[in-house]
């Protein structure tokens, strides 16, 4: 799935997540704005009674508004999850449409489809917000050190010199392991027919010393 994630629950988990933030949310928004409106709306020296009783009055129903509205959102989400097998930024966009229209179908077709305009509308502006804001926020990506061999560590480091001794005796012992090799090839007959073989063992012997006669 391409990644529109949010850090939000799985399907259908994020259902019951989204109806208690939602119900939280409209309680503590709605208590707190009908709060205000009862201290202003309260006579004289009952004005905190009448602001905890307009909280009690009207920040459930506002809770129960949110909650519903964040239930149908999840429930339209997860099935575009599921019917797409893909989650992107299109399925909260087609969510929050639905939803909008779902809610106003008992006011008429043409209120439904105000509603839901607006609901995708609203939910495009969120998910493009989102979007602007994650790629102003990502850091940037790594670049890529070239490597250079020549001002390496590795570069610093002395070549040992090779002598002629210890270049002609390293020949002398690949010859010397080459001629075993063909003698353990050659095997009985070799040594039956071949008539050489101390010839070639006295010119080996010859080109690894030069002083052996």
């Amino acid at each position: 799935m391409s990644g529109v994630d949010h850090g939000r629950e799985p399907c259908p988990h994020r259902i019951f997540d989204d109806i208690g933030g939602a119900f939280a949310m409209g309680v503590v928004g709605g208590g707190a704005v009908n709060l205000l409106k009862g201290f202003y709306n309260s006579p004289k020296g009952h004005v905190i009674a009448g602001g905890f009783e307009a909280v009690r009055r009207e920040a459930p129903k506002i809770g129960g508004s949110f909650a519903v509205w964040g239930g149908l959102f999840s429930a339209f989400d997860c099935t575009l999850v599921a019917l797409r097998r893909k989650e992107d930024h299109w399925n909260p966009i087609i969510s929050g449409a639905l939803t909008g229209g779902t809610l106003q179908l008992r006011y008429g077709l043409s209120s439904a489809g105000r509603s839901a305009a607006f609901g995708g509308f609203l939910l495009a502006v969120i998910e493009g917000i989102s979007i602007m804001l994650t790629r102003v926020t990502a850091p940037p990506p790594p670049v890529p050190q070239p490597v250079d061999l020549h001002t390496g560590p590795a570069a610093n480091m002395p070549t040992p010199p090779v002598t002629v001794n210890e270049s002609a005796s390293t020949e002398g012992l690949m010859h010397a392991s080459s001629d075993d090799n063909i003698q353990k090839r050659s095997g009985f007959w070799s040594e039956k027919l071949g008539g050489g073989g101390k010839e070639r063992d006295k010119q080996h012997r010859q080109f690894v010393d030069p002083e052996t006669k």
